[in-house]
């Protein structure tokens, strides 16, 4: 069963698993987020671990911050970011029932929270069937990422 916990240190091993280099062109590893989460010294940022039962398999970061007015004018709304699953467990589903249960657990952390926004790359056609099949909407915006176009996706709770 796969559910969300705020990222805990002793989680760090668990998450600190080597992306290809197709992934990385999408997105950070788990350490290169948290690493800039304690650069910039952001309490805006709340690094999430993606448990399987009682193993860490996954990460992401849930950012408040003013990056998010880049893909929406809500002041109320949260951005995903750094969303990766260990390549040893992808294809299982993880990285969809993970993005299935991110709505429940902002509005149960974060209860001011009443919008979730994505950036997706145009090329990573697998990350973004999964969003739209996890109720994320892709309503035609865009933006130039670091690797080329993105969707912007949007998540009302």
């Amino acid at each position: 069963m796969i559910h969300l916990e705020l990222f805990k240190q002793e989680d760090l091993s668990g998450v600190s698993y080597t992306l290809d280099g197709n992934q990385m062109r999408f997105t950070a590893t788990a350490l290169q987020a948290l690493q800039n989460i304690s650069e910039r010294d952001d309490d805006d940022a709340f690094p999430i671990t993606i448990f399987e039962n009682d193993t860490p398999v996954g990460f992401f970061v849930l950012d408040f911050g003013k990056d998010k007015l880049e893909l929406t004018d809500n002041e109320n709304s949260v951005l995903v970011r750094s969303l990766s699953v260990n390549p040893q467990m992808q294809g299982k589903g993880i990285g969809k029932a993970a993005m299935m249960e991110v709505s429940d657990f902002v509005k149960d952390h974060f209860n001011t929270c009443n919008e979730i926004v994505l950036a997706v790359n145009q090329k990573n056609e697998s990350a973004y069937h999964i969003y739209l099949q996890a109720g994320y909407i892709y309503d035609g915006k865009t933006r130039n990422g670091r690797s080329g176009p993105q969707y912007l996706m949007y998540k009302k709770l």
